[in-house]
């Protein structure tokens, strides 16, 4: 998975490559590039991402939950 998510990302930069040339070449497709490579990015490199990063909970060390905060505030408190 980590190296797809490589692949992916490098075929993004090499789009936008592409895309930001063809704008300065005043291309008539250029804008056509760069919007399928937004839309490439959102629903496409986006969503494989998320999944990988947060599939084995690892997303739960950020939730604020309340014991989270009285602790924080504890050690506010403390200093």
């Amino acid at each position: 998975m980590k190296l797809l998510l490589k692949i992916l990302f490098v075929i993004f930069i090499v789009w936008m490559c592409v895309g930001a040339f063809l704008i300065n070449t005043e291309h008539e497709k250029a804008e056509i590039v760069m919007g399928l490579g937004v839309f490439y990015l959102s629903f496409i490199f986006m969503p494989i991402f998320i999944y990988y990063r947060y599939r084995d909970g690892k997303y739960k060390k950020y939730i604020l939950t309340d014991e989270k905060l009285m602790a924080a505030f504890k050690n506010r408190d403390k200093n």
